[in-house]
């Protein structure tokens, strides 16, 4: 990582003047790194090393700028972060969707530009914050793009980009936000290293600040994670595959349908053979049968006829039509091998995706796009997704709710033993399929339970309770994989401290911006007197 030059202060007629900004092409050029290293680091380039390198690039673009030039830098990162990380929305929605999530989401990351740039004044007094700062600004960050616009999308967070890296291992003390928090803190530990100035003699030394880094980034490997205590479960997945991707699958659902019967009925020859064990629960993914099989005896016959075969439970992934055309549910269903359908162990996705599932603000879209009303209203669930199935209790999240860290959590403290992420890529591609396989890999440890993530096309895995991966398919490709699951009982400290990680860190980040207050009225006062002591570039 090439950062900025050390400072050298600027005459004044009181003394040196304090250093002014770095010269706006550098900083562009930065926040455009800080963008790619960003984007780097997530699947599916898993280079995790550069979050850090990233988050200290853009703080470094608009230390001592204007709040707004802070805002339009952290813009500049976002869109080249978002745009191409979030190119496989245009397969299934177009361009249109794309550029206003993109947008959106490199919108909210310019709000972390402008906030950095409001703290130099408080990081110019107290140069031992800047870890810290950075740290709770990113988790704000976050939890902002987590929850607006339209329930929020938090693809992209620093959290998931630590797959391969030691500080994963925090996320079974606080999750996702204390992941993002030592990521973001590391970055501004390596700025206070690069960033160099004229320092007053009780200045930390930057021994200090390395200290800090090395810390951040390798001590989580230290971090003891506990295996699950209870009894071990044979689950299978099944990843029939779709006959062709695009969004014309839908079109051929009974073609996804047979696939996962056909591929379920192999499975029972070969257990009846003695070359697969005999699984506890078979899951199939999101969609595998987007025929309702409540209102349609076809699809009904297929599944009941597998379930038979197999002679277990089989988590169907399906699609429940309601007695208005226009309304349908997104469920994960219980089918048992001799009773059928059990509804009182459904799950119904709780989060459906604006633009994708349903269509937020119709009437205004149209007048944008005439495919508009292709998207159907899907309403959402009310309860968590913990289903009884006899051998065992599954915690289910359909698709993107694994990137939702209350709806994961409610899960698991609901009572789940081990967890679930059925999905659908056929509409997308690999890189998005194993961005949600590095969210799958989070939750295992986060919460300490054994996960799957079966697909209808891939990447489909099993995930252990320190983010290893097992059985993980290939893409677009028609594969089963039984795998032994131990059944979780022990709540991790992530698990049981909930949202208070996250709500302390944004907390405190909007302490840190007050705080800032005093200092920036004072530099403004000090400016229009004639004895400035800082130089801002607009």
């Amino acid at each position: 990582m090439t950062m900025p030059p050390p400072d050298l202060a600027e005459p004044g007629p009181g003394g040196p003047r304090r250093a002014a900004p770095l010269r706006l092409p550098v900083a562009a050029a930065l926040a455009v790194a800080a963008g790619v290293a960003l984007l780097l680091a997530l699947p599916p380039y898993d280079l995790w090393w550069l979050a850090p390198a990233g988050v200290a690039l853009l703080a470094a673009a608009v230390h001592r700028r204007r709040p707004r030039a802070g805002f339009g830098l952290g813009f500049v990162t976002g869109l080249v972060l978002f745009y191409p990380l979030l190119e496989w929305t245009r397969i299934a929605a177009g361009w249109l969707p794309w550029a206003l999530l993109s947008t959106a989401e490199a919108a909210v990351l310019g709000l972390t530009g402008l906030a950095l740039a409001w703290l130099s004044p408080l990081i110019d007094r107290w140069r031992a914050l800047w870890p810290l700062l950075t740290g709770l600004l990113w988790v704000a960050d976050e939890a902002l793009r987590d929850r607006a616009p339209f329930g929020g999308f938090p693809w992209g967070r620093l959290a998931f980009s630590q797959g391969d890296a030691p500080s994963l291992r925090l996320a079974a003390w606080g999750g996702a936000p204390l992941v993002t928090f030592a990521v973001a803190a590391a970055g501004g530990a390596v700025l206070a290293i690069a960033w160099r100035r004229w320092r007053r003699p009780a200045a930390p030394p930057i021994a200090g600040y390395a200290a800090v880094a090395a810390v951040l980034i390798g001590a989580p490997a230290a971090v003891p994670l506990a295996a699950p205590a209870g009894p071990a479960r044979t689950v299978a997945i099944v990843q029939g595959n779709v006959p062709r991707l695009g969004l014309d699958f839908n079109a051929q659902r009974r073609a996804v349908l047979d696939n996962h019967v056909t591929a379920t009925r192999q499975l029972a020859a070969d257990v009846a053979a003695g070359r697969q064990p005999r699984p506890d629960l078979v899951v199939w993914p999101e969609n595998s049968s987007d025929i309702d099989p409540l209102r349609n005896d076809d699809a009904a016959r297929e599944i009941a006829a597998a379930a038979q075969a197999i002679g277990v439970p089989i988590l169907v992934g399906t699609v429940l039509r309601t007695d208005n055309p226009g309304d349908i549910k997104n469920a994960g269903l219980l089918w048992m091998p001799v009773t059928g359908p059990d509804l009182d162990q459904t799950y119904v996705k709780q989060h459906p995706v604006p633009f994708a599932e349903y269509m937020p603000l119709r009437s205004v879209a149209r007048v944008v796009s005439d495919k508009v009303d292709l998207v159907r209203n899907m309403l959402p669930g009310d309860h968590a997704g913990v289903i009884d199935t006899g051998a065992l209790t599954l915690g289910d999240v359909i698709c993107f709710e694994v990137a939702y860290d209350g709806i994961v959590r409610d899960t698991v403290t609901s009572g789940a033993q081990i967890l679930a992420v059925q999905t659908n890529n056929a509409t997308f591609d690999e890189a998005e399929a194993r961005q949600q396989l590095a969210m799958v890999r989070l939750r295992a440890v986060e919460h300490g339970l054994d996960s799957l993530m079966v697909s209808t096309v891939g990447v489909s895995a099993f995930v252990d309770t320190e983010g290893g991966v097992h059985g993980a398919t290939s893409f677009n490709t028609a594969e089963v994989v039984v795998h032994k699951m131990a059944l979780g009982g022990t709540r991790t400290l992530a698990t049981r401290s909930g949202l208070w990680p996250e709500a302390i860190a944004a907390g405190l980040a909007v302490v840190a911006l007050a705080g800032a207050v005093p200092l920036r009225r004072r530099r403004a006062m000090d400016g229009k007197s004639g004895d400035d002591t800082s130089v801002e570039e607009r």
